[in-house]
C-alpha cells in the first residue's frame, strides 16, 4: 500500500506570503505590539518551526520591555499563546473567503491519489484549524474527510527539521518507510522527511527556491497542470515527469535512486 503525505503550508496553497505574514502583523497590530515583519524579516522566521515558536522568538529583552509583558517566561508564553489563537482566527477566516487558492496540481493530484487507492495524510507544524481549513479547501470536503491523518500544532515537542512528526505519522497511518513519500517545500520539511527515512518531493515556493534540497528525491517548481506545465529543477530518482506530477511519477520516486539528472 503506497503512502502520501503532505506538508501543508506552501505545499498544498501557497500560505506564506498572502496567509500567515499578513495574518501574524494583524494580530500584532491587535495587540498593540511594536513589530511589523517585512516580507524579508518574515523569510527569516521562517526557519523556525511552528507559528507560536516564530511569536515567541520575538521575547527579547527589548521587545518585552516595550510590549510592556511580564518578566516570567510561562506569563510571557501564555501570552504568546493569545497571540497565536487569535492569528489563527484571523488566517482561517482568510482561508474561508477563498484568498488562499490551493497550489497546482494539488487538488488533482489528491484526487487521482484517492482513486487509485493510496493512503493519504498531512504532517504539519501549522495549527490544526489553520490545517484543516487549507485541507478542505485544496482537497474538497469530501476528499479532505478521506485522509486518514492529520498531524498539525504540538502533537510533537520536536518540530521540523526534526523528524519526529514523521515518525509518528508512519505509526497512525500503518505505513511502511519504503512505501511512503513526502511531499514538502522546504529544508526544514525536506530534514524532517529525510530523518525519519522517507523518500521527498519538493515543490518550490518564493520563501524556498534558493534553499538546498540534495536530499530530495525531486525537485520541482510546482506539481503542474496539463495546461501549466511545472519545470524540473533537481531529478535523483527514476520519474521522468512531462509538463505536471503524476501518480507513476510519485511511484518511480519510491524506487531506488536513479543517477543524479539536474
Amino acid at each position: 500500500m503506497s503512502t502520501l503525505i503532505f506538508d501543508c503550508d506552501g505545499v498544498l496553497s501557497d500560505t506564506e506570503r498572502e496567509g500567515h505574514l499578513p495574518a501574524f502583523n494583524q494580530t500584532f497590530r491587535e495587540f498593540g505590539l511594536p513589530v511589523q515583519w517585512s516580507e524579508a524579516e518574515y523569510g527569516e522566521r521562517l526557519r523556525i518551526g511552528g507559528g507560536k515558536e516564530r511569536m515567541a522568538s520575538l521575547l527579547t529583552d527589548e521587545f518585552v520591555t516595550a510590549a510592556k509583558l511580564p518578566r516570567e517566561r510561562e506569563a510571557q508564553l501564555a501570552e504568546v499563546a493569545r497571540w497565536h489563537k487569535r492569528k489563527t482566527e484571523i488566517y482561517t477566516q482568510m482561508v474561508a473567503a477563498g484568498r488562499l487558492p490551493p497550489r497546482p496540481g494539488i487538488t488533482r493530484l489528491i484526487g487521482e491519489a484517492l482513486e487509485a487507492g493510496w493512503t493519504l495524510g498531512v504532517a504539519s507544524t501549522s495549527a490544526r484549524p489553520s490545517v484543516l481549513a487549507i485541507l478542505e479547501c485544496a482537497a474538497g470536503k469530501a476528499n479532505a474527510a478521506r485522509f486518514s491523518a492529520v498531524l498539525a500544532g504540538d502533537v510533537v515537542a520536536r518540530k521540523k527539521p526534526a523528524p519526529d512528526i514523521y515518525e509518528l505519522a508512519l505509526g497512525q497511518l500503518h505505513a511502511a518507510r519504503a512505501d511512503t513519500l513526502v511531499i514538502e517545500d522546504s529544508r526544514n520539511g525536506l530534514l524532517a522527511a529525510h530523518g525519519a527515512g522517507l523518500k521527498t518531493l519538493i515543490t518550490v515556493n518564493g520563501y524556498t527556491a534558493a534553499e538546498n534540497f540534495d536530499e530530495a528525491a525531486l525537485v520541482v517548481s510546482d506539481l503542474g497542470e496539463p495546461d501549466a506545465p511545472m519545470r524540473v529543477l533537481a531529478n535523483r530518482s527514476a520519474a521522468a515527469p512531462g509538463g505536471c506530477i503524476r501518480l507513476a511519477d510519485l511511484a518511480a520516486c519510491l524506487r531506488a535512486s536513479a543517477a543524479a539528472k539536474a
